[in-house]
C-alpha cells in the first residue's frame, strides 16, 4: 500500500471536523487537532482556494464546508446503485458466516430480491435475485414493513388476503402488526422461523440512505438444521453490522 501522506491527511483531519460542527475558526481547529498553528492557516488557506471551505461571515474568521464538497457527494450519491452495494456488502458478510445473505425492497407488500450472495455449505436456501416473496412472510419484508409508517401501513394492507406460504407465515394484518412492532422495539431487527420456508430460518436488519430512510434490508438465511439461539444471537449481530456497513457505503451517517 503507498504511503500515506501526511499533508494531505491533515486537511482532511481538518474538513472531517466540519460534519460534527457548522463553524469553525482557525484557533478552534488548531486546538481539536492540536497542529501548529502555521499549518493550520495554510491548509485552510488552499482549502478556501479550492472550494472545500467557505468563509461562514463578513469578518472571515469563521468557515464552514464550501460548495465543492456537496459537489463531490452530489456525484458520488449519483453513481450509486443499492444493488451493486449491496451485493459486494453481502459477499463480505457471506464470508465471515458462510450462509446465504439477500438484499431485499419493499415493492407493494412484495419483497423484490436485488442481491444475493449462496452459502458455501451443500446444504443451502435456494432463491433468486429477481424473486418476489410476500413481505409478511420473510424477515427482510419485515425488516422493511416496521420502518413504514403506520398510515402508509394500513394503506398497503387495507385490502390484502394474507397468503400463508406455511402454517408459521402471519395470518392477518393484526398479527403481523404485533410482530412489526416487536421489531422496532429491537432497534429493527427481523427474525423468520419457517414463515417462507418450511426449512428455513432467517434474521434480518434494516438499511438506511443518506437521507436517513429505510431504503433496503440485509437478511442472513439459515437451513433449519444449522439454527439455534446462539445462532440466531450471532447472525443477528452479523447482520446488524452488516446492514449498517451497506448504509454507510450509501451515505448513511449513524446518529
Amino acid at each position: 500500500m503507498a504511503r500515506a501522506v501526511p499533508a494531505l491527511e491533515r486537511a482532511f483531519d481538518i474538513l472531517e471536523l466540519f460534519l460534527d460542527e457548522p463553524e469553525m475558526s482557525t484557533p478552534e481547529i488548531t486546538a481539536k487537532l492540536g497542529l501548529p498553528r502555521t499549518t493550520v492557516h495554510e491548509l485552510v488557506g488552499t482549502l478556501l482556494a479550492r472550494g472545500y471551505l467557505a468563509p461562514a461571515g463578513r469578518d472571515g474568521n469563521r468557515f464552514r464546508l464550501g460548495v465543492r464538497g456537496f459537489q463531490l457527494g452530489s456525484a458520488y450519491a449519483d453513481r450509486l446503485d443499492v444493488a451493486h452495494e449491496g451485493q459486494l456488502v453481502a459477499g463480505e458478510i457471506a464470508e465471515q458466516c458462510h450462509e446465504t445473505v439477500h438484499i431485499g425492497v419493499l415493492e407493494g407488500t412484495d419483497v423484490l430480491y436485488i442481491a444475493k450472495v449462496d452459502s458455501s455449505h451443500p446444504v443451502r436456501m435456494v432463491s433468486a435475485i429477481g424473486r418476489r416473496l410476500p413481505a409478511h412472510c420473510t424477515a427482510v419484508g419485515k425488516a422493511l414493513l416496521a420502518a413504514l409508517p403506520r398510515t402508509r401501513f394500513k394503506e398497503l394492507y387495507a385490502d390484502t388476503t394474507f397468503t400463508k406460504m406455511t402454517e408459521n407465515s402471519p395470518g392477518n394484518r393484526t398479527v403481523l402488526r404485533k410482530e412489526l412492532d416487536r421489531i422496532t422495539a429491537n432497534g429493527g431487527l427481523a427474525r423468520e422461523y419457517c414463515e417462507s420456508n418450511d426449512a428455513v430460518a432467517c434474521v434480518a436488519a434494516p438499511v438506511y440512505d443518506r437521507s436517513g430512510s429505510v431504503t433496503a434490508a440485509m437478511s442472513i438465511a439459515v437451513p433449519t438444521v444449522r439454527w439455534s439461539d446462539d445462532a440466531e444471537m450471532r447472525l443477528g449481530e452479523l447482520v446488524r453490522e452488516g446492514a449498517a456497513r451497506l448504509s454507510e457505503r450509501l451515505g448513511h451517517r449513524a446518529g
